[in-house]
Parts: C-alpha cells; structure tokens; sequence
C-alpha cells in the first residue's frame, strides 16, 4: 500500500498544444508567449515509491510531495481581551483599523474578490449583511463556521459594522469566496488546502488570505502512532515539509505566471504564533508554510506597547515575516454573533488581507497597470515604520506596519 500524495499539474501547456499542431507539422516554432505556466491543478493520488518516480515524469508535473496535515494558527490566550472590547466599542472603531489607517482611507474594497480559506464563516453574522458569500467545504465537515476562527478573521477583512463598531478594514468588499479548508476541530491538510487554493484562483480572486499552518509536530506524532520510531517519524516528516515547501513554491511560480494572462492574485499567510521572545532572544522560530513559501506575504503580528511608546513585536510572532499589523487583542465578529477579541498572527493577517483589498481598488482606479505586481509593491513601498517603537528589530517586522491607501 502506497501513502497519500498531492500532485501539482500544470494544464496550461497542454491547453495551448493544440493551436500551434499545424505550425510544428510545418516545421515552424510556436510562439514563446504562450508558453507560459499558470493553470495549476491539484489531485491527491495514493501513489507507492515507484510510482513517484513515474509520476515526477509526466511534463505537465511541476512538483509532488507527501501530504500533511494543517492546522488553523491557534489564538494565544490573552486575558486583556475584555477591555479590548470595551474600547473598540468606546471608539466604534477597532484599534487595528485605525492603526492600519483604513478608518480614514478613500478606499473600502470595492469590486475586489477576496478568498478567505480557513474554517468557514457564520454567514449569518450581521457583519456580513448584504454579501455574496460563496462558500465551499474541503474539509469534509461542511459549510458553516462552528470553530469561529473564519468568522472573526474574515470580519477583519471585510465586516460591517456590527453594533456601531467598526471591525472591517475593507467593508466595501461586497463578493467573498469562502474555502473551509479546515474542519470544525481546527485541523486540516494539504489535500484541503491545495484544493481550495486552486478553487479560489479559478473563481477569480484578487486576495487569498490564509491564517493557518503545517502541523509538523502532527505530522510526527501521526507516524509514532502508525508504529514508527520518533527519529525515523520525524526523518520522514522532515522530508514530507521539505517537499510541500518546493510544491508551494511551485505553486506560486503558477500564481505568479498567471498574470501575464489576466491580473493575477496576492496570497496573503499568518508567520505562525511559535516564537516565545519573552523568555528570552533566543526563543524565536522563523516563519513557517504556507507563508515560508516563494511569493506569499508572511504576516508578523504587533501589539501595543504597555508604555505606550509604538508599536511592539508580539511576543509569539515569527520572525522574518515580509510585512506586519495589528494582532493582539483585535476584535472581529464572532461565530454566533457580537464580538470578541482575540490574539495572534491570524488575526494580523486578515488586517493585511483587508489592506490589499484597498490597494487593489486604488490601482483599479488609478492610471497604472492593474495587476497583483503593482499592488504588492504600492503595499510594500507604502508600508512604515514610525508607529513602532524603538528598537523594533527589522527582522521580526519585516517592511513595517501595512498602511493604507
């Protein structure tokens, strides 16, 4: 019996064979223009180590890798959660969309596609009145949102003002793709995902966000159960990891390649919430998959300082993310209805995700090429640092804090 593996396809080539048949017969070329990559497509097969190797040789096959669980990027507990609702509701508007200066942007996100793939979304929510919401499960548990975790981050993109507080940084997005990629226990894997990233690109999204991760440790402890030895467990898992990050590089090569055809789409992950810088310098881990892959931006996570003196680094966050925001104590909808607080690189990413949505309208309506190239560098190039305080390490930052049209 073989194991379980994710096979990256690109169609692209064979869907353009067929029109340059005529041109080979006649010993002519095809035009290099349409050699392009970027229709990728994902099946799961249950393939042995021979099989592998055949597999790896079909041309249309850009990458193979074992598949391994996912798991959402789990909130870290923060007992400031009460009265960070008590102040957004004091100021009818979260912290983190002021910080991100959308409460006084031009912008809302209008005609912008944003995909959100987590655990789903309770579309009954008041945040979400008046949306197209289009919702599709790859987890296997169904639409609907009994985590919470989808709810609270796609209100951060996206919600309405729910009791006069305003919660989302792009309100104006009218048209979200919800993918539950994970199940209503906050796991998943990368069949899940794999699948619901191509289903959001082929529904024509500007933005995906993603506020999960690989569960490597999981991963490990699946094979120890299975009967394995912790070291040869963890060999293989080692292996699976190295090979899903070259599968997702792949993939985004793909992204990338499809906007010489079209606009093209911006993936957006949570940097992970492993990083334990309170107890001590050494304890910071480096951002992990998705968001280690080629061409996603890694969100890191900041939080105000007790001094009041900027902008600090949380103490969870990842380092080396390309971009941070706002994500402790960020209130967002929650599954059930009213608010709630949480904590985590989860919730910053959503701020960058709602940010982009902004940034794509501004050069939608803007002289300058409306593609996911301009948009990613008008949201790197405008993003700062003053709000920070001192001695914010660039390396746990990235550029700055996301900003805004």
């Amino acid at each position: 019996m073989g194991e379980r593996y994710s096979v990256l396809r690109d169609l692209s080539a064979a869907r353009t064979a067929s029109p340059f048949e005529m041109a080979r017969s006649a010993g002519l070329a095809p035009p290099q223009a349409f050699a392009l990559g970027g229709e990728p497509h994902v099946e799961v097969l249950e393939l042995s180590k021979r099989d592998v190797r055949d597999v790896v040789r079909d041309p249309e096959v850009r990458a193979v890798a074992p598949v391994m669980p996912t798991v959402l990027i789990q909130p870290i507990e923060d007992a400031s959660g009460g009265r960070a609702e008590a102040e957004a509701t004091a100021a009818a508007t979260t912290w983190g969309v002021k910080a991100v200066g959308a409460d006084v942007s031009t912008r809302t996100g209008a005609d912008v596609i944003v995909a959100v793939l987590d655990t789903g979304i309770d579309g009954s929510h008041p945040a979400f009145t008046g949306m197209t919401l289009i919702q599709e499960d790859f987890s296997g548990s169904g639409i609907g949102d009994k985590q919470g975790h989808g709810t609270h981050c796609a209100g951060t993109i996206f919600g309405r003002p729910v009791e006069g507080t305003r919660i989302g940084v792009a309100p104006g997005v009218t048209r979200a793709l919800i993918g539950k990629v994970l199940s209503d226990d906050g796991s998943g894997d990368t069949e899940g995902l794999l699948r619901g990233m191509e289903w959001a690109l082929n529904q024509g999204a500007q933005v995906i966000s993603m506020s999960l991760g690989f569960d490597f440790p999981g991963m490990v402890q699946q094979m120890v159960d299975r009967g394995r030895q912790p070291k040869f467990a963890t060999s293989l898992a080692l292996e699976a990891y190295r090979a899903n990050l070259r599968l997702f590089d792949a993939l985004m090569r793909m992204v990338a390649a499809r906007e010489a055809i079209g606009t093209g789409t911006i993936v957006v992950a949570a940097a992970g919430n492993e990083s334990e810088r309170q107890s001590g310098p050494d304890f910071e881990i480096a951002v992990s998959l998705p968001a280690a892959a080629e061409g996603v931006i890694a969100v890191g996570a900041l939080g105000q300082s007790a001094t009041g003196n900027g902008l600090v680094i949380a103490p969870f966050s990842n380092t080396f993310p390309q971009i941070s925001a706002p994500g402790v104590g960020v209130v967002s909808a929650q599954a059930g209805g009213g608010l709630r607080a949480l904590t985590g690189t989860s919730m910053a990413t959503p701020h960058v995700a709602g940010v982009t949505a902004l940034w794509w309208e501004e050069v939608m309506k803007s002289p300058l090429p409306a593609t996911a190239s301009t948009v990613i560098a008008r949201l790197i190039a405008d993003a700062i640092v003053s709000p920070l305080a001192s001695g914010v390490d660039i390396a746990d930052r990235g550029v700055g804090l996301v900003r805004a049209p």
